[in-house]
């Protein structure tokens, strides 16, 4: 059995923080800066109004003209959703999950821990989470989806199971709009409400072959679904939290921008986590000082831990900070293989010269800390105020290539 983790309206949540008395009143997450303009998350009287997640802002405002737009915060919902993430995997889960509010894992493996049935294993889900959490299981992912959807927690009820002999009756009067949940049909339920499919079990009564012809690959998806198969789970790597930020002076931009962000790449190439591994894909996050955060992910073609191509793939991306930031953050999001030195083939001299230089460096370091040798970096040569001129930088491990 699949076990669904849902949080309903866990980014709206996290972005309104302590003002959760908005969720009374027609509110709903606004478009991230730079991005698609369709609202996020909304909360229960806005779709009373007909708005709902995905719609485009215009269409929204008009459907519902006193909605109340929430500043998205992407850094702040998935340092939460990573907190419940590490929970399940607390207690042996495996999860899989790819949008923060659902979380998924296979029972089988955790019944010997838990009591030796799927209801120790809940129970144990639910002394992790706390109360807020609705609990699903069912034969495949999207029928535990649906299932935690029924759940009525102010009814006393914080899970619903359903088996694998009634999952077709199950999944039969529950509306299309549910294939909304994976990103790849998120066009389709629109469509298949236009030609007077409401229901799944009106999809499930569907011919392959017309489906496939009318509608392709997301066609015969949406009917694998609607007749209770989906596809196997495939849980996540815990990540390794490697990330570096740096507070901001007032009006920072240009210049100071790419200074701080020399800063963030020496000071990240540095950290011992990394252990001689090059980087792969990191990410760019800002706190703005009107409140909101900003989150965008840069992948490297060639994994490296050479600093100017580092800056070259992440110096472009600071453009599109749409707002004043007060903090900006540099985070490693995958690693790639250890760092080789390929400068010898090139230059030799060169090469031993800066294989001596970092062996130095690193002795140093052992000797007497992390901080034991820096270099002066240049910030904002014309401020008034010295501690803004130059900051001090951890110098470079000159044996990287």
């Amino acid at each position: 059995m699949v076990v669904c983790v849902l949080y309903p309206r866990f980014e709206l949540l996290a972005a309104l923080g302590n003002r959760r008395a908005l969720l009374s009143e027609p509110a709903a997450l606004a478009p991230e800066a730079g991005r698609e303009q369709i609202v996020g998350e909304v909360s229960a009287p806005a779709e009373a109004f007909g708005v709902v997640r995905g719609m485009r802002l215009g269409e929204a405002m008009s459907r519902c003209p006193g909605l109340r737009l929430v500043p998205p915060d992407p850094e702040g919902v998935r340092s939460l959703w990573n907190t419940v993430l590490d929970r399940l995997e607390a207690i042996g889960a495996q999860v899989e999950s790819d949008r923060a509010g659902a979380a998924y894992f296979e029972s089988a493996g955790l019944r010997g821990l838990h009591g030796g049935d799927l209801a120790g294993v809940l129970a144990a889900g639910r002394r992790a989470l706390g109360p807020g959490a609705r609990f699903g299981a069912a034969p495949c992912r999207f029928a535990a989806h649906a299932a935690a959807l029924q759940v009525r927690p102010r009814r006393g009820r914080h899970s619903y199971v359903v088996e694998e002999s009634g999952l077709r009756d199950f999944l039969a009067p529950l509306p299309v709009s549910l294939l909304r949940n994976r990103f790849e049909l998120e066009a389709l339920p629109g469509l298949l409400e236009q030609l007077g499919i409401r229901t799944l079990g009106e999809v499930a009564g569907l011919s392959a072959r017309v489906v496939a012809e009318r509608f392709g690959h997301p066609g015969l998806l949406a009917l694998d679904l609607a007749r209770g198969r989906d596809t196997a789970l495939e849980p996540r790597r815990p990540p390794e939290p490697v990330v570096e930020r740096l507070d901001l002076p007032e009006a920072a931009s240009g210049q100071q921008l790419e200074r701080a962000l020399e800063l963030l790449v020496a000071r990240l190439l540095s950290r011992r986590e990394r252990r001689g591994r090059a980087l792969r894909a990191l990410a760019v996050s800002a706190r703005f000082v009107a409140g909101g955060t900003w989150r965008t992910t840069i992948t490297l073609r060639n994994a490296s831990a050479d600093t100017q191509r580092i800056q070259l793939a992440v110096g472009p991306k600071l453009a599109e900070l749409p707002a004043p930031a007060e903090s900006l953050a540099l985070e490693v999001e995958a690693f790639g293989p250890p760092a080789q030195d390929q400068g010898r083939l090139l230059d030799e001299a060169a090469a031993i010269r800066r294989f001596r230089l970092g062996e130095a460096v690193r002795q140093a370091r052992q000797a007497a800390g992390s901080e034991a040798a820096l270099k002066i970096l240049e910030v904002d040569t014309d401020s008034r105020i010295p501690e803004r001129r130059a900051v001090l930088a951890p110098f470079p491990d000159a044996s990287a290539p």
